[in-house]
């Protein structure tokens, strides 16, 4: 199974903020934006029912650097935080450079500078200069309340290769160049808040049923079995929606079908730019 990291889903509270935030901060550019005028079917906003928008932002296109999707529900002007989320780390001495042009707050913690994102996720940036053509995203950690159960569940059954390990934490990657996944040990049970966030992957279609399959025989969890999902005047995709044993939220996504969703669509930042605009009106 060729699997890709593709991006990991945040729930946003300010859009104005948080974009300025992700633009004018981290330096990322608006990859596509989309609106929806009603859920989507398989809860990609959450447990909505109402408009919401979808901004894919990065360092690149989407098929060559993991992103992050800006998920802003109308009228949702709060969420509540768990500890599933620990943070992504970026390897950036710009950020940091820009985070003090700006005034904004630069925290540290082991040596490491950090930052908080409207709504407070948090970012770990390592002060090292972005390279040219590379994906400054390193990785994305999340919590475990079990290290073994963890390793069992992405190693065993999700077939990602272990990269590191301890007794604290582990690593995990579908292919040395692409961002990896951490796990951390909190030492007690894994909270989602109402901020829980969801980490995607894409595969090959014919794929996608052998995870099916594999879960369901060894008894894991499958919140939205697989479903063709369409955005409107663009590529439908196929996906599965997956909780391991802490509950983290995974899409497997068809990958023919993504990358013709992924095309980049800069036009479409002007149209986030008026929507913000109205947000504030």
């Amino acid at each position: 199974m060729a699997a890709r990291a593709l991006h990991y889903v945040f729930k946003i509270p300010d859009r104005k903020l948080t974009v300025k935030f992700y633009r004018e901060i981290l330096g990322m550019k608006v990859l596509r934006h989309e609106e929806f005028s009603e859920g989507c079917d398989a809860a990609c906003n959450g447990p909505y029912d109402s408009r919401w928008s979808k901004t894919m932002i990065g360092y690149g296109p989407e098929d060559s650097h993991f992103v992050i999707e800006l998920t802003y529900n109308y009228g949702i002007n709060n969420y509540e935080l768990g500890n599933d989320f620990q943070g992504i780390t970026i390897k950036s001495k710009e950020i940091i450079d820009r985070a003090r042009k700006y005034n904004w707050p630069v925290e540290e913690e082991n040596g490491v500078s950090v930052l908080k994102a409207p709504g407070g996720y948090k970012y770990y940036i390592i002060n090292e200069p972005q390279v040219a053509n590379q994906d400054p995203v390193v990785k994305v950690t999340l919590s475990s309340s079990n290290l073994q159960r963890t390793v069992s569940y992405w190693k065993d059954i999700l077939n990602m290769k272990v990269y590191e390990q301890n007794d604290n934490n582990v690593t995990f990657g579908y292919d040395d160049n692409q961002a990896k996944l951490e796990f951390k040990n909190i030492g007690t049970k894994v909270d989602h808040g109402k901020a829980y966030g969801r980490i995607a992957f894409s595969v090959p279609y014919d794929s996608q049923p052998g995870i099916q399959k594999k879960i369901r025989e060894n008894g894991h969890k499958i919140l939205t079995d697989l479903i063709t999902l369409d955005t409107p005047g663009k590529a439908s995709v196929r996906v599965i929606i997956l909780a391991d044993p802490d509950e983290h939220e995974i899409c497997f996504v068809d990958d023919e079908g993504f990358r013709k969703l992924s095309v980049p669509d800069y036009p479409s930042e002007a149209i986030l730019d008026r929507f913000i605009a109205k947000d504030s009106t």
